[in-house]
């Protein structure tokens, strides 16, 4: 039976369709493998789905609907919630997906937004770190001489510029992705359909490099001098000083949360290139590899649903937006019912 491999953000499959130069290639795995995924995964997603979505939901309302507008860093890290909602959204349809033993339902146009949703969300969520980060070092490193650059006006440029830069970073998605019938499978899959293997290691080649390899340097070095900056200040902070400490630190706590998740998803995606490419050999490699390639992927959708927690345990001032958002919800009702009441007894006494 022909090898037939799934993982998150990616689905592969390989067989006798698109392998015609390796027919003597010993095919290591097969559907029967996948047994454990087709039973636990699809509620583990269902799970996922719904806390992403409303934990996620209720950040945007938080930073969009709040009396005051965000600050730089609250642009950035709203502009995540919805990268995050947008992943958790795309979750459902590889749950049915998986539960139907990979027939996919939903048509080929499906097939591409979908997984192309799944791959943005790779690429901007780090990319907003980036941006995140950046914004503490300016902050707390250069707050006087590059200050001015933390302006509204330019986060949410630099928010645009980031969609945009996802779009395009899973464009090969949009193109490359194919449903196609396997009848010696009996499946119509949803699967990236390369023109060459050359194309598909420097699709996996971009995905490391431009989702992890970069954005992360950035970040270490940001985080780096920040953490310098933060030792250096003196106990006697200003109030200005304290609210970019406490700022800094939900920030600090986020990226590890996000390093936690997706370290291991990119450690192994980088090993499945050397798979690929030969280097890595062995029916037990290749194993080992599916079944972490599965794990690790799933254990990154769950950073879609930590993060709005961290900004609730963390996050004091989100907390005091909150809050806020409650009293100001009660004055609302209050003044309507007040309304209500006054116009109730203005018509009665006209009766």
């Amino acid at each position: 039976m022909a090898a037939v491999t799934t993982r998150l953000p990616e689905l592969n499959i390989t067989d006798a369709y698109n392998n015609q130069n390796s027919t003597n290639k010993t095919q290591c795995i097969d559907l029967k493998d996948w047994d454990w995924l087709t039973r636990h995964q699809p509620v583990y997603l269902c799970i996922i789905t719904v806390l992403g979505i409303v934990l996620n939901a209720f950040v945007l309302l938080v930073f969009c609907f709040h009396k005051k507008a965000c600050t730089v860093a609250e642009i950035y890290l709203s502009n995540l919630a919805a990268a995050d909602l947008v992943l958790v959204s795309c979750l459902p349809f590889w749950a049915v997906y998986i539960y139907r033993k990979f027939k996919w339902p939903f048509g080929e146009t499906l097939c591409k937004v979908v997984n192309a949703g799944i791959k943005m969300n790779a690429y901007c969520s780090i990319y907003f770190l980036v941006l995140v980060s950046m914004d503490r070092y300016v902050a707390l490193v250069h707050p006087m001489s590059y200050g001015r650059m933390r302006h509204p006006k330019y986060a949410k440029l630099g928010c645009l510029l980031v969609w945009g830069l996802g779009l395009l970073l899973s464009a090969s998605t949009l193109v490359f992705r194919a449903v196609k019938y396997f009848p010696e499978h009996d499946i119509r899959a949803c699967f990236l359909d390369y023109p060459s293997k050359m194309v598909e290691l420097v699709s996996d080649g971009m995905l490391i490099t431009f989702s992890f390899i970069i954005p992360i340097s950035i970040i270490a070095f940001c985080t780096i001098k920040i953490i310098r900056a933060l030792k250096k200040q003196s106990l006697a902070r200003s109030n200005a000083q304290k609210s970019e400490q406490k700022a800094t630190t939900l920030v600090l706590v986020v990226l590890i949360a996000f390093l936690i998740c997706w370290v291991p998803f990119h450690f192994i995606a980088a090993l499945d290139v050397l798979q690929k490419t030969n280097i890595l050999v062995g029916c037990a490699v290749e194993k080992v590899l599916s079944i972490c390639t599965q794990i690790f992927a799933y254990l990154s959708c769950f950073n879609s649903v930590v993060n709005p927690i961290l900004y609730v345990i963390v996050g004091k001032n989100f907390r005091k937006k909150v809050q806020e958002m409650c009293k100001q919800r009660g004055v609302s009702m209050e003044t309507t019912a007040s309304t209500r009441s006054d116009t109730s007894a203005t018509l009665k006494s006209f009766a």
